[in-house]
């Protein structure tokens, strides 16, 4: 389907398309680029999609404190502080 842009950047997204995909007035969604083109998402999705990544991360690990030691390994090897 073909949509154009509005003057005041509005984007309308067709009937059709808003109930194939279960768009209801109000819902919210993330935007992003991606290789050119323009991606929206429901909020809902990116959450479930972000949590299944991380769904196998034990709960004795902290992705945090993994990040800050590797930060400090990379700083170290750099010759900074």
């Amino acid at each position: 389907m073909e949509v154009r842009i509005g003057k005041q950047g509005r984007l309308v997204i067709p009937a059709g398309l808003r109930r194939a995909l279960g768009v209801q007035p109000g819902d919210r969604f993330l935007a992003r680029e991606e290789e050119g083109r323009f991606i929206l998402e429901k909020r809902e999705r990116v959450r479930a999609r972000v949590q299944e990544r991380f769904a196998k991360v034990p709960s004795d690990v902290s992705l945090a404190d993994e990040l800050i030691a590797e930060r400090r390994t990379e700083a170290l090897r750099d010759g900074l502080p």
